[in-house]
C-alpha cells in the first residue's frame, strides 16, 4: 500500500488479528515496535499456592497452540509484518520468557534482523515457584533489534545515563511487576495475566524514540505501551483481537492527561551524537587550532603533545589521532580525545577540544 496520502490511525486501538490489520498499513511507516506476544506458555495444570488458592496463571486460548511448529509459523508471520512496517531507520522490541524468546530470536535473525541488545528484566518481587521442583522464575529478556547491521537506529544514550544516575545503563534492569494502583482490575480480579509495568515501556520508548515518533503495538492488551507513549508525546497505534481489553485500554489512556508539550523538556536526543561529525583537521582548516600548536591531556601540562598539520598528534615518538593518543594516556581504555584534551587561550585559560568543535559546527 503507497504511504502518500495515507492517513495512519493514530491513537487508535485496532480490533482483530494482528497479521491481518498491519498488512492494511503502510510499508516504511512505523518508528518502533513493541511486541508482548503470547508465549505459548504450554501450562498443563492449574497452580496452587501452599495456602490452597489458586494462581491466575496464563491459560488464555490466545496463549494456545498445538505444537512448537504452530507458534514458530504465527511468529514468523507477525514479525514478517513488523519488518514491513519498520522505516529503515527503525526498531522492534520484543519481550518473552525461556518458553518463547529463544525460539523470537532464531526468527528475528532468520528474517534479516541484527540484535542490538538483549535486556533482562529482573523482578523485583517476583512470583515463587509454588510447587518447589524448579528455581523462580525471576525475570523476563527483552530483544531489541534493528532492521539491518548497518542501520542508523535512534539511542538516546544519555537520558538512560540520567535515569541511571549518571552511569552508564546497563542490560540488566530491576523493575518490579506490575501492582497497586497500576494493575488494571475488574469486580477485584486482574483485567489481563501478564500486564507490564509502565517503567519497563517508559524505559524502552525514552531509549529509543523521539517525540512525535510512532510505535506500534501488536498485542497491545491493556494498552500500556499507549500510556506511556502518551506521557512521553510519542505517537501510538495498538492492535488488539480481545474486545474487552481493547475497551479497556481505551479508557486507560484516555483517563490520562499528558502535560503540555514543549520541545525544549521533552526532546532528550543526544544532540553532540547526532550533530555532524567534525573531522579534527578542520580545525586547522579553519583556524581554530594552528599547526604546531601544544594540546594538554586533561590539563596536565606534563602530558603534552604538538599538532602536525595534518590533524594528528605528535608525542615523543608517538603518533596518532587524537582518540588513538588519549587512549594510549588512559592505559588502553578507550578515550574521546574531544572531551579530554586541551588547548591553553591567553583570554579564555583552557579550552576543550569540544567547545572548539561546536565552533567549527557553527562556521561550516
Amino acid at each position: 500500500m503507497p504511504t502518500e496520502g495515507y492517513l495512519l490511525p493514530l491513537e487508535q486501538v485496532l480490533e482483530g488479528d494482528c497479521i491481518e490489520i498491519m498488512a492494511g498499513l503502510p510499508e516504511g511507516s512505523i518508528d518502533l515496535v513493541f511486541a508482548d506476544p503470547p508465549y505459548n506458555l504450554q501450562l498443563r495444570r492449574d497452580l496452587w499456592r501452599p495456602n490452597q488458592t489458586k494462581v491466575d496463571a496464563v491459560n488464555d486460548t490466545w496463549d494456545q497452540f498445538e505444537d512448537f511448529a504452530a507458534y514458530d509459523r504465527f511468529s514468523r508471520a507477525w514479525l514478517e509484518a513488523c519488518r514491513r512496517l519498520l522505516k529503515p531507520d527503525g526498531t522492534l522490541w520484543v519481550i518473552g520468557s525461556y518458553h518463547n524468546i529463544y525460539r523470537l530470536g532464531s526468527i528475528l535473525q532468520n528474517l534479516g534482523f541484527w540484535i542490538l541488545n538483549d535486556v533482562i528484566w529482573i523482578k523485583t518481587n517476583p512470583m515463587p515457584n509454588f510447587r518447589g521442583i524448579r528455581f523462580a522464575n525471576a525475570h523476563e529478556t527483552l530483544l531489541w533489534a534493528a532492521k539491518d547491521r548497518e542501520a542508523s537506529y535512534t539511542f538516546n544514550h544519555h537520558a538512560m545515563k540520567s535515569l541511571n544516575d549518571e552511569k552508564q545503563m546497563r542490560s540488566d534492569w530491576e523493575i518490579p511487576l506490575c501492582t497497586g494502583k497500576e494493575r488494571i482490575k475488574v469486580d477485584g480480579r486482574k483485567a489481563h495475566p501478564t500486564q507490564k509495568p509502565e517503567a519497563l515501556l517508559y524505559r524502552v520508548l525514552l531509549a529509543s524514540t523521539d517525540p512525535g515518533d510512532v510505535v506500534l503495538d501488536p498485542f497491545f492488551g491493556v494498552g500500556t505501551t499507549g500510556a506511556v507513549a502518551r506521557r512521553l508525546h510519542r505517537k501510538w497505534i495498538g492492535v488488539e483481537r480481545d474486545p474487552n481489553y481493547a475497551r479497556l485500554s481505551r479508557e486507560r489512556i484516555e483517563a490520562i492527561e499528558p502535560q503540555l508539550w514543549d520541545a525544549a523538556t521533552f526532546d532528550v536526543a543526544d544532540r553532540r551524537r547526532r550533530a555532524p561529525r567534525i573531522p579534527f583537521a578542520s580545525l586547522l582548516e579553519l583556524g581554530l587550532v594552528e599547526p604546531g600548536q601544544t594540546l594538554y591531556f586533561r590539563r596536565d601540562r606534563d602530558l603534552q603533545a604538538k599538532v602536525k598539520p595534518d590533524g594528528r598528534l605528535q608525542m615523543g615518538d608517538q603518533e596518532g589521532s587524537i582518540h588513538q593518543l588519549g587512549t594510549l594516556l588512559s592505559e588502553g581504555v578507550p578515550c574521546n580525545g574531544w572531551d579530554h584534551w586541551y588547548v591553553e587561550n591567553p583570554a579564555q585559560g583552557w579550552v576543550v577540544l569540544d567547545v572548539l568543535r561546536q565552533q567549527a559546527r557553527r562556521m561550516l
